[in-house]
């Protein structure tokens, strides 16, 4: 193969080379628009949690962790901050917005904490206050106020993610008024209860319900059972076991309820969507036993936000901590005597500025989605719908899955990066990057596998075509092509018409660009719709066969649903970023902050072009030439950004106790603070990768060219 050097036709479009000189207003620019609506809530709860008191604890036995998180928990309940989840009828303010954002930010400084609380005042009270009646209003204001704690008992050793076959019951008994509670095989066993171990009194027990009138289950419902007296010892009946030493979050206890025919008051179960009166007959006001199992489900979605929410504000964290050090640290000499700091190399770049701009885009999409929560349970007696709304409740389900797998899956990849982009010092506990990494492992798998909550994401986006199918002939559904999906798509998750209008302006020249905004966004769709519409035809063999047959049909097409719920995810998120980039459309053109924006924007998409490469030459719809465009563009971008790196992370609004650890300080052995290193980094950046002499708009450079061409 030639070795010869090629230099490509520049892709048009591309955006100017930032400027190396740096200025702070950028970085509080970044945090306005990543405070979004709750900007000043926001600023309150980050003021709260700015206390070292309520780091992660140091190395201290179980028992002491436990201890210590308690009193964590029970200081932030001082300020009030749980009563915003709760409804107004229950003593709460009906403010999920204001709960879900705090817990976010309270994942940003301590995961445990957030688990603890969320366990707490989101799974145990948000199950009483979601699910239960004016009868279990006592429950709930007990629970605000931490005179009663609670653990949520759905989880079985045998069934997880599967809640309808939990296999935990509850007879109705007419004789005595009381449901009998009892785990009937080692696999109904309840685990990985937060609360369980050693902190709560009394559980919400998700079981089948059984009454006189029928041997068949009245489906899961869930009830209020007492397991510890005021000694703290197991009630009769119920067997507690602790978990003992997890992979992280050891400061929270979790363990296992067993129940040997437990008697609780029929008025313990949670009333409100199906009821028993005193004579054993059950009363519902959803007739579909499926449709009341998910408006059950439904209304406990706060938690699988919040995972997501604080993953993500994790995330931002160790991030921030990474970069920062990556601003002091030096290694290896560029000049002789002169170490050049970790940010001027631009492999290092390329480790942490695109997971950066994906922390920007999922933000933004964490935003929207808590947004749209706050509006859809603040009415808590609509919650039973029917029609075209209950699409849009399955919609907004599937968006709730959807960025919990986003947001949990980028805390994994990008929190590892960052403590191997730290070396040695990541490693310690003491610089927070470990304990952020075990405490979110979990997150993956709990309030939804992520591998099972995709497929949620995928079998949505198939139901609402099959929807648009049903009824079509065969020469119909040939016929049904890419713009029936595209509508389908649009008329689900539509994107705000300002924007769209706000996109078509800026992309009217140059339209196949790479870097044009309505390109990027038709590449990305037609990835989505592509998956969909090839789902679609494998799918579709299954409509005749045998219940067996299908099953197996739909089995062997997994792989392909998954990729579609991640084809959406990514779509979400470039989507997520175009409309904050329109709501800046009042500032001028030459506005800085529009110009960095703007790159975090197009870095996000190029390097998720770039992760789908594949796709896109298999499909043809890029060649080798515009990857490898898309590749240096990625360079460009990262070189461009690095001198912006701390500006990037301050937009994430971590507060100062988090990026107070050794590591940032000078006695851990690190050169300088960000002011006496701004114009090193700026000179390392230029000499790095010539950022100074170029722009970052060539197609294939010509040592690009030649690396590859080498390497090959």
């Amino acid at each position: 193969m030639s070795n010869k050097t090629t230099t490509a036709k520049p892709e048009s479009g591309s955006p100017a080379v930032l400027p190396t000189e740096t200025d702070d207003k950028i970085g509080r620019g970044l945090r306005a628009i990543l405070d979004g609506p709750w900007a000043r809530l926001r600023r309150e709860v980050r003021e709260t949690i700015n206390n070292p008191d309520l780091l992660p604890a140091p190395p201290l036995s179980l028992d002491e962790q436990r201890e210590r998180l308690l009193g964590q928990v029970k200081a932030m309940g001082a300020t009030g901050i749980q009563s915003g989840a709760f409804s107004v009828a229950n003593g709460g303010q009906g403010e999920n917005g204001n709960m879900l954002t705090s817990l976010e930010m309270i994942g940003g400084v301590n995961l445990q904490l957030m688990v603890k609380a969320g366990v707490q005042w989101g799974l145990w009270g948000g199950a009483v206050d979601a699910l239960g009646t004016e009868r279990h209003r006592q429950y709930v204001q007990d629970t605000i106020d931490l005179k009663l704690l609670g653990a949520f008992a759905m989880t079985e050793r045998g069934h997880g993610s599967n809640v309808r076959d939990l296999e935990t019951t509850a007879h109705f008994d007419p004789a005595t008024g009381e449901f009998d509670i009892h785990s009937p095989t080692p696999s109904s066993e309840k685990t990985y209860l937060g609360n369980a171990a050693k902190h709560g009194s009394i559980a919400a027990v998700f079981a089948q319900l059984y009454t006189p009138e029928s041997e068949e289950s009245r489906g899961v419902h869930c009830f209020i059972v007492p397991i510890r007296d005021e000694a703290g010892n197991p009630l009769p009946g119920v067997t507690i076991e602790d978990n003992g030493h997890k992979g992280g979050l050891n400061g929270v206890d979790n363990g296992t309820l067993k129940f040997d025919h437990v008697r609780v008051p029929r008025e313990n179960l949670l009333n409100r969507f199906g009821d028993v009166d005193e004579k054993g007959h059950y009363t519902s006001s959803i007739e579909s036993d499926n449709r009341r199992f998910f408006t059950m489900l439904g209304t406990l979605i706060r938690g699988r936000i919040a995972v997501g929410a604080a993953a993500g504000a994790a995330t931002r964290s160790a991030l921030a901590i990474a970069t920062k050090y990556a601003t002091r640290r030096r290694q290896f000499e560029t000049v002789p005597g002169k170490e050049r700091l970790l940010i001027g190399h631009r492999q290092h770049r390329r480790r942490l500025i695109p997971r950066i701009a994906r922390s920007y885009a999922l933000a933004l999409l964490q935003n929207q989605l808590i947004k749209t929560a706050d509006e859809r349970l603040r009415d808590t007696e609509t919650v039973n719908r029917t029609g075209e709304d209950l699409w849009k409740q399955r919609e907004f389900e599937s968006r709730a899955a959807a960025v919990k797998i986003a947001n949990t899956a980028h805390a994994m990849d990008a929190i590892q990066e960052a403590r191997e982009a730290c070396g040695g010092a990541g490693y310690m506990a003491e610089n927070l990057l470990t304990t952020f990494r075990a405490d979110a492992d979990v997150f993956v798998t709990f309030e939804g596998d992520n591998t099972v909550l995709a497929q949620l994401v995928g079998k949505e986006i198939i139901t609402a075509y099959s929807r648009e199918m049903s009824g079509l002939s065969g020469i119909d559904i040939v016929k049904f092509g890419v713009d029936s999906v595209s509508e389908i798509l649009r008329k689900r998750t539509p994107i705000p018409l300002t924007v769209q209008n706000w996109v078509e302006s800026i992309s009217r020249n140059d339209e196949n660009s790479l870097f044009n905004a309505s390109y990027q966004l038709k590449l990305f769709q037609e990835r989505e719709q592509n998956m969909l519409r090839a789902l679609g035809r494998r799918l579709r063999t299954a409509k005749d066969l045998p219940l067996a047959e299908a099953a197996e049909v739909v089995d062997k097409a997994q792989d392909h649903l998954i990729d579609c719920a991640w084809a959406r995810v990514d779509t979400l998120l470039l989507e997520a970023l175009l409309e904050a980039e329109a709501d800046m459309d009042d500032l001028p053109e030459d506005s800085l902050l529009r110009k960095v924006f703007e790159q975090i924007r197009q870095l996000f998409a190029l390097d998720t072009i770039l992760k789908n490469s594949g796709w896109y030459q298999e499909k043809n719809v890029l060649a080798g030439g515009r990857i490898s465009a898309a590749r240096a563009a990625v360079n460009d971008l990262v070189d461009s950004l690095g001198p912006w790196a701390e500006q990037l992370v301050d937009g994430f609004g971590v507060p100062d106790v988090v990026l107070d650890v050794p590591m940032l300080t000078t006695r851990a052995g690190v050169e300088g603070v960000p002011e006496q290193n701004r114009e090193e980094i700026a000179a390392d950046l230029a000499a790095s990768a010539g950022v100074a002499a170029r722009v970052p708009n060539r197609e294939v450079s010509g040592d690009d060219a030649a690396g590859r061409q080498a390497a090959e």
